[in-house]
């Protein structure tokens, strides 16, 4: 277990606002998760400009941007499939970025799974045994400009009885 690992418990939608707050790697680079929504179905992150997080240009770090995408979604699932029984393992498995402006203001953005996407993917674990989409999410400046755009693809992997402890997945 890791100081920071909740892959094994279950929390409420605020607590994990709170630990996802100081989780060190989001943390410096002020990356601010704003709320879950209830039953972990969404995410709204603000990603604050600041001098610790910005290039040459004065706007904030492309790889800043990149970070704040990465964990939301396999969060999200993994929230919601575990409170559903299913035992799994749930990661980033590619993601691609497109950078469109500079982010010279604060970024936000929101990203939900839809009942449809959450069925998929439970229908797909107890058939299929994994469950691998992608999934986009729009970046925003604060006045609504769209600053970047990413493609997250989940992978999703159901432990079945006596394939907890696997190591290659």
């Amino acid at each position: 277990m890791h100081f920071f690992d909740i892959s094994f418990m279950l929390v409420s939608e605020n607590t994990l606002k709170w630990v996802m707050r100081f989780y060190p790697p989001l943390f410096f680079q002020r990356i601010w998760v704003q709320k879950f929504d209830k039953g972990f179905t969404g995410a709204h992150v603000k990603i604050s400009k600041s001098f610790i997080n910005i290039n040459y240009n004065s706007s904030i770090f492309g790889g800043t941007i990149f970070s704040a995408s990465d964990p939301f979604y396999a969060l999200l699932f993994d929230q919601i499939l575990q409170r559903k029984g299913i035992k799994c393992k749930v990661w980033l498995k590619s993601a691609g970025i497109q950078y469109l402006k500079p982010g010279r203001t604060n970024l936000y953005f929101k990203i939900s799974l839809t009942p449809e996407d959450i069925n998929e993917a439970e229908t797909t674990l107890k058939t299929v045994g994994k469950f691998v989409k992608s999934f986009p999410l729009e970046i925003y400046n604060k006045d609504g400009l769209l600053c970047a755009t990413v493609n997250n693809e989940v992978y999703i992997r159901n432990l079945f009885r006596g394939e907890e402890h696997t190591i290659a997945y």
